[in-house]
């Protein structure tokens, strides 16, 4: 039997999860970091409900709202400064993945003298603030794995940073706050959490209890594909999305991710496409691949999203994801060639080359 499980996160879900269970801010100190985006925590009311949880235990706060999408490695650094010289005793991230990631550096950074050139050198983090964090997109699913992914500029992608350290203390779990996300933020967080379930179900290292977590994921996700097509989501709709994407979250802490994600990279940095809608571009072209193989993998993939074929599931996502980008063949090479120094491809369960890569992009973009 191959079996291992780690989580240590504690993960708490309801309604008004905040308010219900706000003594939880009073445990890691009298200040704290709140690590967010300039707008979205504000308009969801995340962050009010953050604040009047803090002023209940008279626990000062700091708000550090300059994360962008696709965190830099500076704008961590710029926030650890701001935790250090505000003796800030923990990290409160509210947002998307981009926020959540970037919480992760400043947390670790504010404890470690770490150097820019080492800052992807996960060895060199030995302690880290405490760290609550809410998610306000259903996708990303940082607030329960141990990865903080940002922006590389010195290899031009994006590269993570994996630390068990890296696993938030508390994950505050509250479907309302997603109620004013757009369509197209909702369609890339579920496709990005679709991804994650489905390629650490299609990973080597999977196991069983990895498994557990994806297989419910998939399910989960594509129970809601119409909703998302209609874009016609109640907030029980929300709440089964948010909740998948922390069971893919789990997943792929235990798992990592595979050719997918190192793929979506590329088209994030160079062409600022949505890291989530990058996966979906590119996700069906690699499932093409191990149905060549492993083609009773993706039968049994195949049942879980309750699709006939691969061409169905091809077709669910083109029309969530709509009009394809214009990518030419000379940007499609380099993107392979960036692609094949990431070590997520060795997960992948079928032997990927760099033509692979080339073929894959090329059948999404160039047809």
């Amino acid at each position: 039997m191959d079996l291992s499980y780690y989580m240590p996160t504690k993960v708490l879900m309801s309604e008004n999860v905040i308010e219900k269970n706000k003594s939880i801010f009073g445990i890691y100190g009298k200040s704290a970091l709140i690590v967010t985006g300039r707008n979205s925590a504000r308009a969801c009311g995340a962050l009010d409900d953050v604040i009047n949880a803090l002023k209940s235990y008279n626990i000062s706060y700091y708000i550090f709202d300059k994360i962008m999408p696709n965190p830099t490695v500076d704008v961590c650094y710029l926030g650890a400064s701001i935790a250090k010289e505000n003796n800030c005793d923990f990290i409160i991230a509210i947002g998307g993945g981009s926020p959540m990631d970037a919480a992760k550096a400043i947390a670790a950074l504010a404890k470690n003298d770490v150097l820019k050139d080492d800052v992807f050198n996960s060895s060199k983090y030995h302690d880290i603030l405490p760290m609550i964090f809410i998610p306000t997109t259903a996708g990303t699913g940082s607030e329960v794995t141990q990865y903080s992914i940002l922006t590389d500029d010195k290899n031009k992608t994006k590269t993570s940073i994996s630390n068990q350290l890296f696993f938030p203390n508390i994950a505050l779990l509250d479907a309302k706050y997603m109620k004013s996300l757009g369509k197209a933020t909702t369609v890339n967080t579920a496709l990005d959490a679709l991804c994650h379930a489905i390629e650490s179900f299609l990973s080597k290292r999977n196991t069983i209890s990895s498994e557990i977590f994806s297989k419910e994921a998939i399910k989960l996700i594509a129970s809601e594909f119409n909703n998302l097509k209609k874009y016609d989501l109640s907030i029980e709709d929300r709440e089964k999305l948010l909740y998948a994407s922390t069971l893919a979250g789990i997943s792929i802490a235990h798992t990592s991710t595979v050719v997918v994600h190192v793929m979506g990279y590329p088209l994030t940095y160079f062409r600022d496409i949505d890291h989530g809608r990058a996966n979906g571009l590119v996700l069906v072209e690699y499932l093409r691949m191990v149905n060549d193989i492993y083609p009773s993998k993706i039968d049994e993939l195949n049942k879980l999203l309750n699709v006939k074929s691969l061409d169905e599931l091809d077709n669910i996502i083109s029309n969530l994801l709509g009009e394809k980008e214009n990518i030419t063949l000379d940007e499609i090479k380099m993107f392979a060639s960036n692609s094949m120094q990431k070590k997520n491809i060795s997960n992948s369960i079928i032997d990927i080359k760099e033509e692979d890569i080339v073929r894959m992009y090329s059948n999404v973009f160039l047809k």
